[in-house]
């Protein structure tokens, strides 16, 4: 399941670096077309934002995976150690359930409802657009059941890495 992930976490940073570059670049010809051109294109605009917003869900799911998501643990770390692991654990069952009935179904839903339904702007489906959030949905429930069953098999400290630790 290591090499899956691992594998997994190359394919996503590589892909988060091609939108994020496509966004660069989207937003840039915005630019010069409002600004030097002035004559605004219409269609970077949109796709600017849907590819932000793909961006934006892929780069959590990569943030789950190396446990670097936002979590205030401070009051976890005080616990004993069984109790971190009953804590987090209930944590991440809400975070899985979160992900499965809202993202994935409630996402797939969505797409289901936007399939044939033209984008004025862009050349595809807005449920081609929409499928951000059930992909996203399917990467968090993955990188939440990895590090579920790390942590509730003690392979995996309960509490955020040290590393991980921002002091305020």
């Amino acid at each position: 399941m290591t090499k899956l992930k691992q594998a997994i976490d190359r394919a996503l940073r590589t892909i988060c670096i091609a939108l994020f570059t496509a966004l660069v670049l989207l937003a840039s010809w915005q630019v010069i077309t409002r600004v030097v051109l002035n004559d605004p294109s219409v269609w970077t605009e949109e796709a600017a934002r849907y590819t932000f917003i793909w961006l934006s869900l892929i780069g959590i799911s990569i943030a789950t995976g190396e446990r670097a998501d936002v979590a205030i643990d401070f009051v976890v770390r005080k616990l004993p150690v069984a109790a971190q692991r009953w804590v987090t654990a209930v944590a991440y069952l809400t975070a899985l359930a979160f992900s499965m009935i809202i993202m994935i179904w409630g996402g797939y839903l969505n797409v289901v409802l936007g399939w044939n339904q033209a984008n004025p702007v862009l050349p595809v489906s807005q449920g081609m657009l929409y499928l951000a959030v059930p992909i996203a949905g399917v990467l968090l429930t993955f990188y939440l059941c990895y590090h579920f069953i790390l942590i509730i098999s003690a392979r995996e400290d309960a509490a955020a890495p040290e590393e991980m630790q921002v002091e305020l």
